[in-house]
């Protein structure tokens, strides 16, 4: 386990953003078995959307959208309204809130259900940005399989010509659906980050630590102008693709191994070992976590379905810039 320079209160703040993720998947993957969920790379997402600014641009994988828009200030009861295709939901019915998280917050969705576009639309949200002078960064984060499509790289290409701040994260959990990372990707995806004149660095994904580090690294070097980064975090979809997945395309020994290597145990472990806190307070964070996540859906069900109105035209095209 990295022991960056992080203050106690921050890895708590990790430590709740994994357990709150896992707990969503949970209790919203009992529910539909169709849920693309997150289970053993939580420490990615942690890592990766914690301590965004308010006016920071972020393209989330599809997979931790909901953890994503958390992290970014949205509300929980609306996020599952949306996910439900409720009314209350941000998005009143209209789209996927689980692929498209809610604009208001600076998020930029799976708008088309293509995995390289909002790569393309965060690299345009920097340049936006250093247009307007602004230090503010866009994160753009995509799987090993989106990793060879041919957007994602004239996106690092642009980003690298114009010097924009961007921070490029690959979430390499060795599987696209149910192609495996070796026969689906060739060398290493962070070693491509020198063909375009960024630099590029793995790290353990399963190590929550060492992904915040990395990221305070390429955040500080975007926000002074110095240019984009490419981070890879190495972790391993311990789930199926979906909930409902047979999984009959892989080997179980392998996939247990993984799951030893739990991304929020091993945390939970370090914390207790440091002092930072007590297993008494940490199972007390997973207490909290369900009774919020279970009482936010639970209103979500019951939260009316969107009717004409709703589902019409409105007279603003755009979400309202954030404060």
């Amino acid at each position: 386990m990295s022991d960056g320079p992080l203050r106690n209160d921050t890895s708590l703040e990790l430590h709740r953003l994994m357990v709150f993720s896992r707990t969503l998947d949970r209790i919203y993957g009992e529910h539909d078995g169709h849920w693309h969920g997150l289970e053993g790379e939580e420490a990615v997402a942690a890592g990766v959307y914690h301590g965004l600014r308010p006016t920071d641009i972020l393209a989330p994988h599809y997979r931790g959208m909901p953890i994503a828009s958390y992290a970014k200030g949205a509300d929980l009861r609306r996020l599952f309204a949306g996910m439900l295709a409720k009314k209350t939901g941000y998005n009143r019915g209209r789209h996927r809130n689980d692929i498209c998280g809610p604009p208001e917050f600076n998020l930029i969705g799976l708008y088309t259900g293509s995995l390289g576009p909002p790569v393309g639309y965060a690299t345009g949200a920097a340049l936006a940005a250093k247009i307007d002078g602004r230090d503010d960064i866009a994160v753009a984060v995509f799987g090993d399989g989106g990793s060879s499509r041919g957007d994602i790289h004239e996106a690092m290409n642009l980003a690298a010509v114009q010097k924009l701040g961007v921070v490029f994260v690959c979430q390499n959990n060795q599987f696209a659906i149910s192609t495996p990372l070796e026969t689906g990707v060739a060398g290493s995806v962070a070693a491509r980050g020198q063909g375009f004149g960024m630099p590029g660095v793995e790290v353990d994904g399963n190590d929550v630590l060492a992904v915040k580090d990395a990221m305070q690294t390429a955040i500080a070097r975007a926000r002074a102008g110095e240019g984009p980064s490419l981070i890879e975090a190495k972790t391993y979809r311990v789930a199926g693709h979906f909930y409902s997945d047979a999984e009959d395309y892989r080997d179980q020994d392998v996939v247990q191994s993984w799951r030893s290597r739990d991304p929020i145990a091993a945390f939970a472990a370090f914390l207790t070992d440091q002092g930072i806190a007590s297993a008494a307070e940490l199972q007390a964070i997973e207490d909290t976590a369900t009774e919020q996540i279970k009482a936010a859906f639970a209103a979500a069900l019951a939260d009316p379905n969107p009717d004409e109105d709703d589902l019409g035209f409105d007279t603003v095209y755009a979400a309202e810039a954030s404060a």
